[in-house]
């Protein structure tokens, strides 16, 4: 799908183009490419005169093949941008293409971060005087974006805080405390490398003298707000690390106890287990065996044998 982008009036206005002829006659400042089909990328090369290789969201780590400019004056970036759902957190690859003053973005899912853009420019006028502040604006839209999903991790911690450290824990509840940390951990493992990402991408568009004086002081400013940032995932891991390991803490509790409860049975058992022993035996001369009361004498002897290390064990607390 083509969104394309016009500035009127300060403000930032949207069609979706589904006929090369409709896109003719407008002058875009950014033409967003969703999932672009090939013929979409042919109207493009007919409309603007770029070229759209299909690898052109690659997965490349290198910063010279993800931040670069061509000969013709194309500006490449390749960015990760976060998607935070409550089911499968992600990150996802978008390249952008600056050429004559028209910022292209191709990417394979919509973005929140996009969606947040253009409702913002909708409504705040002059947010948007060209291309480059498209970009800027997206990657502090990005910045602001990552801080929110941080708060929500700081909000789900400190509910699985109150269950794992405020309560007794069953196992059933630590493995629940568990799923809940790791799905976290992720999020927040995503949150700094879209984090990282951004910072490389900003601070290209910095080196690369593309911006006047006022989205030079912007981009500053994004990356002093993505220096917090790191502090923030930071401590966040710290406090996931220790969750973590209370989790598993009493989960291992959880489990010497058991462990504990089948030690005192057996430590109870071997007394009775060596009284039948020795009445197992099949001596010819055993005196209880010929009187009437040796079976009732072995079964209370067993019997008290048992509540003898039972009652010593309570005593001692080692069984609490």
């Amino acid at each position: 799908m083509l969104n394309v982008f016009t500035l009127a009036s300060g403000r930032l206005y949207q069609e979706e183009i589904d006929q090369p002829d409709t896109m003719a006659a407008l002058s875009p400042v950014w033409v967003d490419l969703e999932a672009p089909t090939r013929q979409e990328k042919d109207w493009i090369q007919t409309r603007f005169g770029l070229h759209i290789p299909d690898d052109v969201v690659g997965e490349d780590l290198e910063e010279s093949a993800r931040f670069y400019e061509e000969d013709n004056g194309e500006l490449h970036i390749r960015s990760d941008f976060l998607i935070d759902d409550d089911v499968t957190p992600r990150n996802v690859r978008v390249a952008f293409i600056l050429y004559n003053n028209v910022l292209f973005s191709v990417h394979a899912e919509d973005l929140p971060v996009f969606r947040l853009l253009r409702l913002r420019a909708r409504r705040i006028p002059a947010l948007i005087e060209d291309a480059k502040d498209v970009l800027l604006k997206l990657y502090d839209a990005d910045a602001e974006y990552s801080a929110d999903a941080l708060e929500g991790i700081y909000d789900n911690l400190e509910k699985v805080s109150a269950r794992v450290l405020k309560q007794e824990v069953d196992d059933r509840a630590a493995g629940e405390a568990l799923g809940a940390i790791a799905h976290e951990e992720d999020l927040n493992g995503r949150i700094r490398r879209n984090v990282m990402d951004t910072r490389r991408a900003v601070s290209f568009m910095m080196r690369s003298r593309m911006l006047n004086a006022e989205q030079f002081e912007e981009a500053r400013q994004i990356m002093r707000d993505i220096d917090s940032l790191d502090s923030h995932t930071a401590f966040l891991f710290d406090k996931i690390n220790f969750l973590m390991d209370a989790t598993v803490g009493f989960i291992n509790i959880n489990q010497n106890k058991i462990i504990k409860i089948f030690s005192v049975a057996s430590v109870a058992l071997l007394p009775p287990t060596l009284i039948a022993s020795i009445y197992g035996m099949n001596f010819a001369h055993m005196p209880e065996l010929s009187q009437r009361w040796g079976y009732p004498f072995a079964l209370g002897l067993m019997v008290a044998s048992v509540a003898a290390p039972l009652i010593y064990f309570r005593r001692k607390g080692w069984m609490r």
